[in-house]
């Protein structure tokens, strides 16, 4: 009958010291503790395969794997074999699956995804896409395999963004992880996508558009923009009044270069490749946007050009003057006046649309126009050529006007 190993104490393990040449301590069950001429200590466990040959298991040096730990670890590798399955094994298969799941984090993933969409964005979508994140996802659960992140985890990472009051930017997020969940779906890394179980469970935004003033804000506001509390720079005035006059898109006023301007025959004509629907990778819109600048305007670019016509744009960028203004310049403003929240850049859009259909008249299709959205048909094309631009021509000077009368307290 063999003889059996008297279990091992913590003080033995302490006061074993290394010897001329390696040896044991054996601990029972197949474990021992294997001391090297050097004074590692590791536990290690050897069994018989049905072939005759010894397999070696390690399951950690001592003290970092303490003698409980090392005989549960041996309890385990006992119960596989009890029950048909190789320790070792086992022990590879799931060696093998945690390096898969190491290599297929989220961060991992998603970089991945962000790579396959470059050729369909443009380079600031796809920097902003990122940059977002590496600032918001990342931090949280970049490192976790993306197998093993649930609904309630990605809860989670929204509600850090909502909490700082970026209700909106938590959607647009909840948007880009479950695009990236859906890719790693079909590369066979996921086997679901928790976003859209989140639904519910997200802050509402407070509508679902742009913060914009009515035309009723109208008088106060102009009040405002004209006493100039906050004493704004005079670029900044004239860049607030422009949106207000053109209502083009924040970018595409603030990246106008004094190029496009014409100032003797008073033309401003954006190439179609400055404009949203141009920038589209897949079947972009090419048609120039003429805007239709009223008298009021071309005054106050004749008046901006005394401040920055010497360079390349109209509204340059204070530290670097080959660069465009910051997008957040007219928004920052805002804020100041105490808008924020209350109105937005793009705000002045949905504004003039207010005024022009509402207190003006106009057309929807003829607004929609100056708006510079897309037709959706094959005859809007021509009609943004043709058809609309005289009517556009007077329809902005009206505009114009009905503003300086609101400011005047002619118009209530």
């Amino acid at each position: 009958m063999p003889k059996l190993a008297k279990p091992l104490t913590d003080t033995q393990i302490r006061n074993a010291k290394p010897k001329e040449k390696t040896y044991t301590l054996a601990d029972g069950g197949g474990m021992y503790l294997e001391i090297s001429s050097k004074g590692s200590k590791i536990w290690r466990m050897s069994y018989r395969q049905p072939n005759g040959k010894t397999t070696r298991l390690t399951f950690g040096r001592y003290p970092e794997t303490s003698l409980q730990d090392a005989r549960e670890k041996c309890m385990a590798a006992r119960k596989l074999r009890a029950a048909g399955t190789d320790p070792a094994q086992a022990k590879r298969i799931e060696k093998r699956n945690q390096a898969f799941a190491n290599a297929n984090t989220f961060e991992t993933v998603a970089r991945e995804w962000h790579a396959t969409k470059l050729s369909s964005w443009q380079l600031r979508t796809a920097n902003n896409i990122l940059h977002r994140l590496e600032k918001d996802v990342f931090p949280l659960v970049g490192k976790q395999p993306i197998s093993t992140i649930g609904a309630p985890l990605v809860l989670d990472v929204l509600r850090q963004i909502e909490r700082r009051g970026a209700v909106d930017m938590a959607k647009r997020q909840a948007q880009v992880i479950s695009q990236v969940f859906r890719y790693a779906i079909v590369t066979g890394r996921a086997e679901s996508d928790p976003v859209p179980s989140l639904r519910t469970a997200l802050q509402p935004s407070a509508d679902g558009h742009h913060a914009a003033i009515t035309p009723d804000d109208l008088p106060q506001f102009l009040l405002a923009l004209e006493r100039n509390e906050i004493r704004m720079y005079p670029t900044t005035r004239i860049m607030m009044r422009l949106m207000m006059l053109t209502f083009v898109r924040t970018s595409e006023l603030i990246e106008t270069p004094w190029a496009e301007i014409d100032l003797e025959r008073e033309l401003w004509v954006i190439p179609w490749q400055r404009m949203k629907m141009g920038k589209k990778k897949v079947k972009p819109r090419k048609v120039d946007h003429h805007v239709f600048m009223p008298s009021q305007g071309w005054r106050l670019l004749r008046e901006l050009s005394t401040y920055t016509g010497g360079g390349l744009f109209l509204f340059p960028n204070q530290r670097d003057h080959q660069k465009p203004a910051s997008n957040g310049a007219i928004l920052s403003a805002l804020k100041r006046m105490g808008y924020g929240g209350k109105h937005t850049g793009h705000g002045f859009r949905s504004l003039a649309m207010g005024v022009i259909k509402e207190r003006l008249g106009y057309r929807h299709e003829v607004v929609d126009r100056q708006l510079a959205h897309s037709s959706g048909d094959a005859y809007g094309e021509a009609y943004d050529r043709a058809q609309f631009l005289d009517e556009r021509r007077v329809m902005m000077q009206k505009y114009a006007d009905f503003l300086d009368n609101v400011a005047n307290s002619n118009v209530k």
